[in-house]
């Protein structure tokens, strides 16, 4: 059976993603779809230098009507955020972008699963579920997956332990109402605040720096790719290779830790080749379930005041 992927957006991070999914995953076919004409041209070209050391792989531009017969749609699309500039100032110009895609991939025929990485993720996501009427099982977006692999990469530099032996998530919205698990967070087999270096101020500065990156990059930069793209890549050989998987993503939010809103929020799941298997409520404290309930009444402010 063939393993097609549909790309929507060959900008940094799409053309980063199809770059590691080459060199991580069997895929078949991979079509790169892109208002930029020539960039999926180019980019077709480029990567397909790669692949006798990776494997044969049918690389091409495409158009829209392209995405029929894809296992996954990838939407990258959109206009990244500037210095200074939150994720949620993208609403109103990302929100039209996304509109354009998905109405066009359902027309195609299209009966995979999207996964989305533009930004306002969460929004974008459900906004995605909402205009393609697919189940909800059959869209993810890559939610507070970076930044929970931040916040273990700046576990294991404080600690001095090797990243492998973090687990600890970020949580929510991934933007400004995101929150660590600090709570329940194990490191190396012990539980985070057991350890002496360990305190509130600390936390409060590890959880601080973990929001800040990505500005900082962008501003250093202008652009994060790099840590998205490979989050994008697991989630996608995930879902071709029918392998299960936990990670935080944007997930369909039903009841869980008391939510009352219909929304996409940042929470461990299980996907494989049918694409979300299962939410996971995760054991937090109390006061991290009252910052999970702020993070989705944020999200529905914003929602409810888009109209498709």
């Amino acid at each position: 059976m063939s393993r097609k992927v549909f790309l929507v957006g060959d900008g940094a991070v799409g053309s980063t993603f199809a770059n590691d999914l080459l060199q991580n995953a069997t895929v078949d076919e991979l079509a790169i779809c892109d208002v930029a004409k020539d960039r999926p041209v180019g980019d077709s070209m480029d990567l397909e230098d790669i692949t006798p050391f990776m494997g044969q792989t049918n690389i091409h531009p495409a158009e829209y009507s392209d995405a029929k017969d894809a296992d996954v749609c990838v939407i990258t699309a959109g206009v990244p955020r500037k210095p200074g500039e939150t994720r949620l100032d993208l609403v109103a110009k990302n929100v039209k972008i996304l509109k354009s895609i998905v109405e066009p991939v359902v027309e195609s025929g299209f009966k995979g699963v999207f996964v989305v990485s533009a930004n306002p993720v969460d929004i974008l996501t459900t906004l995605t579920q909402k205009l393609s009427g697919f189940p909800k099982s059959r869209v993810i977006g890559t939610g507070t997956s970076l930044d929970s692999m931040r916040l273990r990469v700046e576990l294991a530099k404080k600690l001095n332990v090797p990243v492998a032996r973090v687990n600890s998530m970020v949580l929510g919205e991934h933007g400004d109402t995101s929150f660590e698990n600090f709570d329940e967070s194990i490191v190396d087999g012990k539980p985070l605040r057991d350890y002496a270096e360990i305190n509130d101020d600390v936390l409060s500065k590890i959880e601080t720096d973990v929001r800040k990156k990505g500005g900082k990059i962008i501003a250093n930069k202008g652009a994060t790719f790099y840590g998205v793209a490979m989050m994008l890549t697991q989630i996608v050989s995930a879902i071709l290779d029918n392998r299960s998987i936990c990670l935080p993503l944007s997930a369909p939010i039903n009841g869980e830790y008391g939510i009352k809103h219909d929304l996409y929020l940042g929470t461990p799941a299980v996907i494989n080749g049918n694409g979300i298997e299962k939410v996971i409520e995760t054991e937090i404290s109390d006061a991290e379930k009252a910052k999970m309930i702020n993070s989705a009444d944020k999200m529905q402010e914003v929602l409810s005041g888009i109209e498709l």
